[in-house]
């Protein structure tokens, strides 16, 4: 007796009784155990009703009387989100909206429009290979109109030719496309391929000749540029990566001596976002910057190169007996060249810790201190603990928790410090309790430590928002301390101004801060006036819970 299946809305799916009609035709043929293994399959409910569910979907993709509107619904909801985010402290409908599109419900289902709307549902097959005679070479004629794109000297450097980059193979001495430049007219075309191999140029046979001679062949040329290549064994993927990192150094590649070509790099300063599109060389990685609309994609180091530039250097200056630096709180293995980021969106009730580092004497405590006071209810700071006596005037638990050395030290052992340090003498430091309590109640922990505490206060756990509070130069400094009568941090009895030396020694601690820990930080804030600063201080606190910003992508996966 011939089987025969049924569908799950009842209807006879015919493809399915076919292949068990084969099967049973064909049981002389075949082992007994894979028939009735293959017979099961194809009667079971759940195959039928994905089947089912299959054919509904390719029916919906031919009738064009219901056609998808878009492709792209999660990046139109993303954008969604960048505009709703600014809104939400002002809007309650906005916030209820932006923390809407956020479920994972909803965005599963967009999810799966798009896949179906992409037809991203069909089976990939792989391509049968073609037979070829292989003593037949194969050739490639591609045509390009020749751009503003850069053009550069060099024998022993790569040089860009329409978006993609030449050089000699050193085995064969021919010339191959070297590298293709991400949104170049070369990549656009999609028709040259690195590992190519040019044989003419505007039918200019190239055999023989160098990088050099094929950049003047390409300079005196007008118009269209006729390429002739034998192409690659094997096709690279050229699709763009999705990484994105936040640069902790400045670059400027018209001052590299080693960077391929000149024009095609890609300049940045400290704190920019770049969208890192292809990692295939170690050495030059291809970027934009976050945010700009350009085509092309520019050179800048690898992180490999980077970090050996910067041990190369340091070992430099050490060994020619220049000012070193002072690494005593450094780690030396951490050499801050990018960081992966992503943005990590807003969630209700839940803050970011504001975390203000500065130098001793900069004004970070008044500044916090100003914060928990503007709204006590949202902003608390949490008791710190000391070993010190208290002092008259102190109450214990408002300024401090007092308790012995012995046992701060054995709840340090134990781990239960955040951040803890000594100062004359005397230990401090911020149980890392007291702060997940002031989270958990749905209010916003404002911390001013030591800088040294960032490297424990930097996790996925606490997503602190860090910024660093800087002074204004000497001449300022002096005059906004002198002028507000402010007390030296310095003399415990506050009894007296800042010195000359004192403001010195604030300037070059907030540098050497910057140098060993500003990647870290989010923001900064200089602290010439005070009532500036703070206005500043509010904005960002105001932007932490509002804003989707960019964050570790560890923090947010």
């Amino acid at each position: 007796m011939t089987a025969v299946v049924m569908a799950v809305d009842g209807s006879f799916d015919p493809v399915i009784s076919k292949l068990i009609t084969s099967l049973k035709e064909a049981e002389s043929l075949s082992e007994e155990q894979d028939l009735g293994f293959l017979q099961n399959l194809l009667q079971s409910k759940e195959l039928n009703a994905l089947v089912n569910v299959h054919s509904k979907v390719a029916k919906i993709n031919k009738d064009d009387r219901i056609a998808p509107l878009l492709s792209a619904s999660m990046q139109v909801l993303a954008e969604v989100l960048e505009l709703l985010a600014p809104r939400c402290h002002i809007s309650p409908l906005c916030r209820e909206i932006f923390h809407l599109l956020q479920k994972p419900h909803l965005q599963s289902l967009l999810l799966a429009h798009d896949a179906i709307a992409q037809k991203d549902f069909y089976p990939h097959l792989p391509e049968i290979p073609v037979e070829v005679d292989e003593d037949e070479e194969t050739i490639k004629i591609v045509q390009l109109v020749k751009s503003n794109e850069p053009l550069c000297a060099g024998a022993q450097s790569a040089e860009p030719i329409v978006g993609a980059t030449i050089k000699t193979d050193e085995e064969t001495g021919k010339i191959i496309i070297a590298r293709i430049m991400h949104g170049g007219a070369a990549d656009r075309s999609g028709l040259i391929h690195m590992g190519d191999e040019v044989i003419e140029v505007n039918n200019i046979n190239v055999e023989g000749k160098t990088p050099g001679d094929v950049l003047s062949i390409l300079q005196n040329s007008e118009g269209t540029i006729t390429f002739k290549l034998v192409p690659s064994d094997g096709k690279l993927d050229q699709r763009e990566s999705k990484v994105r990192v936040r640069a902790y150094f400045d670059y400027e590649p018209e001052n590299d001596p080693y960077i391929p070509c000149k024009e095609a790099g890609l300049g940045f300063v400290r704190g920019d976002i770049l969208h890192i599109v292809s990692q295939d060389d170690s050495y030059w990685w291809q970027a934009r910057k976050e945010g700009e609309k350009t085509t092309r994609a520019g050179l800048i180091p690898s992180r490999a190169l980077q970090e050996r530039r910067i041990l190369h250097e340091r070992t430099q200056k050490e060994t020619n007996g220049e000012t070193k630096t002072e690494n005593d709180d450094f780690d030396r293995e951490l050499i801050a060249t990018y960081e992966e980021v992503a943005k990590l969106y807003p969630r209700p009730n839940v803050y970011r810790p504001i975390v203000l580092i500065g130098a001793p004497g900069i004004g970070r405590n008044e500044l916090k201190r100003r914060l928990v006071a503007r709204d006590p209810e949202k902003y608390k700071s949490p008791v710190p603990y000391t070993t010190r006596p208290m002092r008259p005037g102190e109450v214990a638990g408002r300024e401090y928790l007092f308790v012995s050395r012995e046992k701060m030290e054995s709840e340090i052992a134990n781990g239960k410090f955040i951040e803890y340090g000594e100062y004359k003498g005397q230990l401090y430091g911020t149980s890392g309790e007291s702060v997940k309590t002031i989270v958990n109640a749905g209010c916003v922990c404002v911390l001013g430590p030591h800088y040294q505490a960032l490297k424990s206060l930097r996790t996925a756990q606490l997503k602190p928002y860090i910024v660093h509070i800087r002074p204004p130069p000497f001449d300022k400094l002096k005059q906004t301390r002198t002028k507000a009568r402010a007390r030296s941090t310095f003399d415990e009895s506050n009894s007296r101004g800042f010195t000359d030396e004192e403001f010195q020694e604030m300037i070059k601690s907030a540098e050497r801060i910057n140098f060993l820990y500003g990647h870290f930080c989010d923001d900064e804030i200089i602290n010439g006036d005070l009532t500036e600063a703070f206005e500043k201080l509010v904005t960002l606190a105001n932007k932490s819970e509002t804003e989707p910003l960019w964050a570790p992508v560890s923090w947010v996966q």
